[in-house]
């Protein structure tokens, strides 16, 4: 089947084959040759070395398999039968706790399938962590020795059995042509296994030898089982998994100088690259099934789910007929009410025993009699119905529902509160320990006003502070009742309960929790309750006065059914034990039988498990009475295997194996089958031996071919006495399955129940079915009830279980069952990693299909590596067995996820952390890449159309073209100032003479006091002071550079006049920060290197700090240039005040670094400067009686202008507020726009969110300071972004209260070729906005969509484009122009544009390209146009412009130097972190980037470090539902660590920078597989 070479041993070969057969390994795994290629090159090299069998041709005897004959009674090789078994489990230990894990025949399987996969360890990257995160909690002594991960049942440690045979076996599977036998009989799962092929029994034995000797002295080949292919076309069973070995996360301090070479080619030393490049050398390898090509639609991308395969099998056989059960004898004593029984046996058999229960250490301590039971009973239901409230209001009236709340370990009082609840015809609700949230829906839809309980149980409910019980959340208000007997009264000699003949009333209801969570009762009828009493009583044959022992739940399911109900109908005698005694004494379940003779016991898989544990401590035990060992999870397909390894453990204790007896159980269906107790000799039931893979299509196949993927099933019996049986498709209509077909069990009997009380809708779903054939027209009219099981009917009407419906997994069209991937899981050597076997599986929807999700306890001593290592293999293991691909996998510390109250894993609940992230795991590993295989195709871009064909006069494929413009500068009248002046040197000279005491600015400080004024005047002279120290002291010439270093302020303004005054050009730098020199310096010293300036204008503090030591340790202090500082200037008149020869000179320079990390400075000359200002001027008509607040960093662009050249040019006073005061005052920008009643302010985005996040909920504060901003007509916000509009709104609606006009707020937009291109201004209409479909955009278009569209985002216009200024939209690649409503990139034609880079290289073409360019074609007028560099729309609106005509609106997109080119579309990093930044709470920042093809997403956790890999799945969720991006990399970091520049935008480059230099001490680095 296999290889038709391997010889016997690799370690034998000669040298150079055993390296060309490693070289031909990595060929293979590296994916540079194919499957076939491999085999053939293999078995080339192998030919002299491998004994030919009977002269077969190799190939054929591969075709040519020996067939198969599953022996269904036949076992698999356990551990004593086998020597090859007993090699693999060396490495476990002999601990007692271990050996419930064995599951042979499953582990065997796994193994196999880990093998296939080279016996390496896995290359994908480790996850980076910090040492401070996640210490483990220690593990709660307390836990019982095992609770265990399946889902509501506590007991999944049972599955391992057989799945550890499957595991074990596959490893045979690489030899298997040397050896089929042995692979024959390994299929059944069972311990008691005899092997009759001797000649089996050596060869697989000393192959075992050869392959552990192989693992242990690691050769350059491992044994190769990498083509256990059956046919051509099956699937390779190779993962995409490079060859190498683990990459550990170094250790901070250790070296990283390994240089290797990234994707790009670009050598980067850091672990994080290594990591990537690990994670893309695995992404790199050939998927693995070849997916179907996905259609896309151009415009709309259309997600297409996978065709189904034309191979997969289909049903063949026919509709199936219902089964019906043996007819319901009828016995003449059968009473006509289950209450009618206990009357009976309470007067006339009153001694005899009921129930026993037993005291913590499990010895019995307490007996109830039938005469006590029915004593109790009826003191309690007439205390119920007539000492409660007052004759004439009594709180219970018959056909009331009753809370019964009892500990699990006091089964005598509530079998006395069931009872009497029952005389008193109320209904009882048995529920778990009070407090859950979904019971208290139970409660509310079952209209529950009263709870019954115990004294002790009263006492343990938590209290308010006058004693009253806590109103538990989501509970309606309840009246408790303490049931115990001296607080009953006796019922007076005349009272009798009402007992009639049991009719269609409800009797009690039994809780139920669902898939999703909530909580359900199913109501059963007083008939239903009797008719299964006495079904169960024929099944099981129970005769009067038999002892029966109960390890269940005795408030529900077949713990309430056989030990409360049928065990009164039949005078049977119960010991009940509970799971408090089986945790302190797994064993005391088998003390009780062998010590009470009991007839029959009922379990669960787990109570055999911990039996056979503690095993060893009873020698004396007998188990001969027991003719009935019920087994009430046998509907798990696992419990196959512990039923097998307890009765060869048992046997020899007197075990009949035909006691064995599995049943099937549903809350709604009640019993569905049971297996009646064999004759002694008979043969025992078959097994069924099923095809995993047919099983996820729905069909039953005899596993034939792999092993690995079998999943052998034991039968639950026939179909209880008076049922019918059918098998419908669990989805859709209720069509009846064929014969070989898996569906969802349904059963007809009047022993059911009969609805969910109150909830009518789902009721008539479930309970009222009527099966359909194949047409769809109805079978018969009795109704069916929906039993939530998956299974079919066998040979001879045995009912097979191989599933439930709330386990059921659809990934992409095929069904798996979470138990399957459970047992799988726990196969994988769980026992170093996994805590007491605790595993939960289950899906959540993300990106049109259903994901698996994997959630496993780590135990508190396992290490980093040990887990890695165990999560990777499960990852293997699962894609081999089931072949489907794990989305998340995630170790959570011990004890940590919810419990269900008997111990086991609350899967629905788990399933709500996961997705709300409070699941708070130490472990994740994401593997998006493999499992997400429905994405869209990535994006071809198409050829342009050619300019001829698109342009017709002004319109572009027949729009108009996309153009804009503001008023026109020409026709504006102004005063005689510009006409005079042409520089605004000269305008403040006029000023400083015509209006002297005119005061331009003021400063204030965070107090709000002014701390600095200056006048026209004032500012005149000290520029002329300035101007002469330059002259004398810096010996500077006319157009020299000079870097100005000044704080915010006036000292800045007065620095810059001086610097025109002398005819040097300044430059305006931001001062390094003395706590951050380091970050801060090497800035500023590049600025003064690029500028090549003469000199440093600064202050005395700034110049100690400049030449201090500690700067001395940033950058070289010794080749800083003069430094000037102007605190005190000599009072000396400057000879005269330097004049331009023309406007086009060089007024200053200005420096700013892009988002992306690039220092541009850009000249403006003194014709831009007074065109800027005269636009800034008209468009916000400010003149010298205007007031303005200024809090903007005052550097670079439209900052650096409103704060020092418009007041002087329009004569308006500006109020200036350093941003950095608002640190230590948050009010002080609103406080002084109120106070001083400024009309209109200017602030930045970080100013902006300051005020939103700081102020938000102080808005009452703010009223009490009497601050009110209904002064203000705008508040504009300078950006060179998008409009951030959710922030602009939050801010309108926040200070609405305190008079903010909603049409107040504003942006202007400006770039580095143009500092203002918009700007809001006073007239013209609002800003309008639009919403945009985000898909399109990705397409580079523009399509506007309805508000709440889905995928729709928000986009305002950025102000009113000024005076004198055109915009056109361009396409960036063949700079041909748009039409309106495209997407394309904006320029600019306007007198204030740059006039060009300022760089040491002076790069020419940069300069022509982005200042100097023209339009391919449609523009006769030859414009020169300068490129924003940003990507934006215009739009015609409706609205009516300054000018009279329709307002055409700007919209900006986004900087295209910042999109990220993803798939073949154009994403911008904002979308993506906005949608990332609203997964959780704790997620404070968000910045995303690429690198190699890989989106890396980093957040800042705001909330506690245990939250840093809930983010992991979150984050990946959401970015591949909204932005169909797979992540390729999650980083969490601390607050505060995405740098942000002045204007408040993510500086992304630089992050990325440091984050390959592994400079971000991240909490958590996760590399999605």
């Amino acid at each position: 089947m296999a290889e038709p070479a391997a010889p016997a041993a690799v370690s034998s070969l000669p040298r150079e084959v055993r390296e060309q057969l490693a070289e031909l390994e990595l060929e293979l795994s590296e994916g540079d040759i194919t499957q076939k290629g491999y085999e053939k090159k293999r078995a080339k090299l192998l030919a002299p070395y491998v004994p030919q069998s009977q002269g077969v041709d190799p190939a054929l005897q591969k075709e040519s398999r020996a067939p198969q004959m599953p022996a269904p009674s036949a076992a698999p090789a356990s551990s004593s039968s086998s020597s090859s078994s007993s090699k693999f489990h060396r490495a476990r230990s002999g601990g007692a706790r271990d050996e419930r894990y064995r599951s042979d025949i499953h582990t065997e399987a796994v193994q196999a399938a880990l093998a296939k996969h080279k016996e390496q360890k896995m290359a994908l990257p480790m996850p980076t962590k910090r040492r401070s995160t996640f210490v483990q909690s220690p593990a709660d002594a307390c836990t019982p020795p095992d609770t265990s991960s399946a889902s509501e049942d506590e007991g999944s440690l049972r599955r391992q059995a057989a799945l550890s045979a499957a595991l074990h076996q596959s490893l045979q599977n690489a030899e298997s042509w040397i050896n089929r036998s042995v692979q024959g009989s390994s299929t059944s799962s069972s311990a008691s296994s005899t092997l009759s092929h001797g000649e089996g029994k050596g060869t697989s034995g000393s192959l075992a030898d050869v392959f552990a000797n192989t693992r242990i002295e690691n050769f350059s080949v491992p044994p190769d089982v990498t083509a256990t292919t059956s046919t051509p076309s099956a699937r390779p069973a190779a993962i995409d998994l490079p060859p190498s070995g683990i990459v550990k996360g170094m250790h901070k301090g250790s070296n990283r100088s390994s240089l290797m070479d990234t994707a790009d080619g670009v050598p980067v030393s850091s672990r994080v690259s290594t990591k990537i490049q690990q994670l893309l050398n695995t992404l790199k390898r050939p998927k693995r099934p070849p997916l179907k090509e996905f259609f896309v639609d151009d415009f709309e991308e259309i997600v297409e789910v996978p065709q189904p395969d034309p191979n997969q099998p289909k049903p063949e056989g026919r509709q199936m007929t219902p089964v019906k059960g043996e007819p319901l004898g009828v016995v003449c004593n059968w009473p006509p009410a289950l209450e009618a029984a206990l009357q009976r046996w309470g007067t006339t058999q009153a001694k005899c025993p009921c129930l026993t229960a037993l005291d913590v250490t499990g010895k019995p301590v307490y007996t109830l009699t039938y005469g006590k039971l029915w004593s109790r009973s009826l003191k309690l239901a007439y205390t119920l119905l007539n000492k409660l409230g007052t004759k004439n209001e009594p709180v219970l009236k018959p056909g009331d529902r009753v809370a019964l709340v009892y500990p699990n370990n006091d089964p005598v009082m509530f079998m006395v509160a069931f009872y009497g609840c029952l005389l008193a015809e109320v209904i009882p609700v048995p529920i778990e320990d009070a407090g859950g949230q979904q019971i208290g829906f139970l409660l509310g839809s079952c209209g529950i006003a009263l709870a019954l309980t115990t004294e002790v149980c009263l006492k343990g409910l938590p209290k308010t502070q006058n004693g009253e019980i806590v109103q538990f959340k989501g509970w309606p208000r309840l009246k408790w009742v303490v049931t115990d007997s001296k607080y009953l009264s006796k019922s007076p000699k005349d009272w009798q309960p009402n007992i009639s003949a049991a009719g269609t009333e409800p009797a009690y209801i039994e809780y139920k929790t669902s898939k999703e969570g909530s909580v359900m009762g199913v109501t059963v009828s007083r008939v239903a309750m009797l008719a299964h009493c006495q079904a169960l009583s024929q099944a099981c044959n129970y005769s009067e006065g038999e002892t029966i022992v109960n390890v269940l739940d005795f408030k529900k399911d077949a713990g309430l059914w056989h030990g409360i109900l049928t065990n009164v109908m039949n005078k049977l005698h119960t010991i009940s034990v509970p799971y408090s005694v089986m945790k302190t004494c797994p064993l005391s379940w088998v003390q009780r039988v062998h010590a009470h003779k009991a007839k029959v016991a009922l379990v669960k898989c787990r109570d055999l498990h911990w039996a056979m544990m503690a095993h060893r401590d009873q020698r004396d035990v007998s188990l001969s009475s027991l003719r009935m060992l019920i087994v009430t999870d046998g509907a798990n397909p696992w419990s196959v295997s512990s039923c097998d390894a307890f009765l060869s453990l048992f046997q020899s204790h007197g075990l009949k194996p035909e006691a064995i007896c599995p049943c099937a159980t549903s809350p709604e269906a009640m019993t569905i089958a049971i297996r009646r107790p064999g004759v002694p000799g008979a043969p025992l039931p078959g097994r069924a031996i099923l095809s995993m893979s047919g099983l996820s299509f729905g069909v039953i196949r005899v596993n034939t071919e792999d092993k690995n993927s079998a999943l052998t099933v034991q039968d639950v019996g026939h179909v209880m006495p008076g049922g019918m049986m059918c098998i419908v498709k669990p989805d859709g209509p209720p069509q009846l399955c064929k014969t070989d077909e898996i569906g969802e069990i349904c059963v007809s009997s009047r022993a059911g129940g009969m609805m969910y009380y109150g909830l009518a809708g789902v009721t008539k779903n479930t309970f009222e079915v009527i099966p359909v054939n194949s047409s769809g027209s109805p079978v018969g009219e009795v109704p069916f009830v929906r039993s939530g099981l998956l299974g079919f009917v066998g040979p001879g009407s045995l009912v097979f279980v191989v599933g439930k419906m709330d386990g059921l997994l659809m990934v992409s069209g095929r069904r798996h069952n979470a138990d399957d991937i459970v047992a799988t899981g726990l196969a994988v050597e769980s026992i170093k990693t996994v805590y007491r076997g605790r595993i939960a599986v289950f899906s959540v929807s993300v990106f049109y299909d259903e994901r698996i999700v994997v959630v496993a306890e780590q135990r508190p001593d396992a290490s980093e590596e040990d887990s890695f290592q165990w999560m990777s293999r499960v990852l293997q293991a699962i894609d081999s067995i089931h072949q489907v691909g794990v989305y998340c996998l995630a170790l959570v510390p011990a004890n940590t996820l919810p419990k269900t109250p008997l111990g086991g894993i609350h899967i629905s609940q788990t399933k709500q952390h996961f997705l709300e992230g409070s699941l708070h795991p130490c472990n994740i590993l994401m593997c998006p890449h493999t499992c997400v295989t429905n994405l869209p195709k990535p994006r071809q871009k198409q050829p342009g159309v050619g300019p001829a064909s698109v342009m017709v006069g002004n319109l572009v494929a027949g729009k108009r073209i996309a153009q804009a413009s503001g008023r026109d500068l020409g026709q504006l009248e102004d005063n005689d100032l510009v006409k005079k002046h042409q520089f605004l040197t000269e305008v403040l000279q006029w000023r400083a003479q015509a209006t002297p005491d005119h005061p331009l600015f003021l400063l204030l400080n965070a107090k709000g006091t002014t701390v600095c004024t200056a006048t026209c005047l004032q500012l005149h002279k000290k520029a002329e002071r300035i101007a002469s120290v330059l002259c004398d002291k810096g010996h500077l010439n006319a157009g020299d550079n000079v870097v100005l270093l000044y704080p915010p302020g006036i000292e800045l303004i007065t620095a810059f006049y001086g610097c025109l005054y002398a005819g040097c050009v300044p430059v305006t730098v931001r001062p390094p920060h003395a706590q951050s020199l380091t970050a801060t310096l090497p800035t500023v010293r590049m600025i003064v290197e690029v500028s090549k300036a003469a000199c440093i204008l600064t202050t005395q503090t700034l110049m100690r700090l400049l030449k201090s030591r500690e700067a001395a340790g940033a950058v070289d202090v010794k080749t800083w240039p003069t430094i000037i500082d102007t605190d005190d200037l000599p009072r000396k008149r400057l000879a005269q005040i330097y004049k331009p020869p023309t406007p086009e000179m060089l007024a200053y320079l200005d420096f700013s670094v892009s988002t992306t990390g690039m220092l541009t400075g850009v000249k403006m000359s003194h014709a831009a400067v007074s065109g800027l200002c005269r636009a800034i001027k008209l468009q916000c008509e400010l003149y010298s009686s205007r007031q303005i607040a200024i809090c903007l960093d005052p550097y670079c662009g439209l900052g650096f202008v409103l704060w020092c050249l418009c007041s002087v040019y329009s004569g308006h006073q500006s109020i200036l507020i350093p941003p950095m005061e608002l640190e230590s005052n948050l009010f002080l920008w609103l406080s002084t726009v109120s106070q001083y009643k400024i009309r209109d302010t200017f602030c930045s985005y970080s100013v902006m969110e300051l005020c939103t996040k700081g102020l938000g909920n102080q808005v009452e504060m703010l009223k009490a300071r009497g601050i009110n901003l209904s002064c203000v007509r705008t508040c504009v916000v300078v950006a060179e972004e998008r409009p951030r509009v959710s922030l602009t709104q939050s801010f309108s609606k926040l200070f609405k209260d305190i008079g903010l006009s909603s049409r107040a707020v504003s942006t202007t937009f400006g770039s580095r070729v143009n500092v203002a291109i918009c700007l809001q201004g006073t007239s013209g209409p609002d800003p309008t906005t639009v919403y945009v479909d985000l898909k399109s955009l990705r397409h580079d278009r523009v399509r506007l969509v309805e508000r709440g569209a889905p995928q729709s985002l928000l986009l305002s216009e950025s102000g009113k484009i000024l005076p004198g200024v055109k915009v056109v939209i361009v396409n960036p690649e063949t700079k041909g122009p748009l039409g309106d409503s495209h997407l394309g990139e904006i320029w600019v034609n306007s007198p204030h544009t740059a006039s060009g880079y300022y760089t040491i290289y002076d790069n020419e073409t940069l300069q022509a390209d982005h200042f100097n360019t023209r339009l391919s074609f449609g523009d006769a007028a030859q414009t020169l146009w300068a490129r924003t560099g940003y990507l934006g729309f215009v739009r015609r609106t409706e609205l009516t412009a300054a000018s009279g005509e329709r307002h055409d609106a700007l919209y900006v997109v986004g900087a295209l130097d910042e999109t990220l080119e993803l798939r073949g579309l154009r994403y911008h990093p904002i979308d993506i972190e906005t949608s990332v930044s609203r997964t959780h709470r704790s997620i404070a920042e968000c910045a995303v980037f690429t690198w190699t093809n890989l989106l890396v997403v980093v957040v800042e956790l705001c909330g506690c470090e245990q939250e840093a890999l809930d983010l992991v799945p979150l984050v990946t969720n959401v970015v591949l539902e909204e932005h169909y991006l797979i992540v390729g990399v999650v980083v969490v970091v601390d607050p505060g660590v995405i740098p942000i520049n002045s204007r408040g935008e993510k500086q992304r480059m630089h992050l990325r920078d440091s984050f390959l230099a592994d400079q971000l001490d991240p909490i958590y680095v996760a590399y999605n597989m």
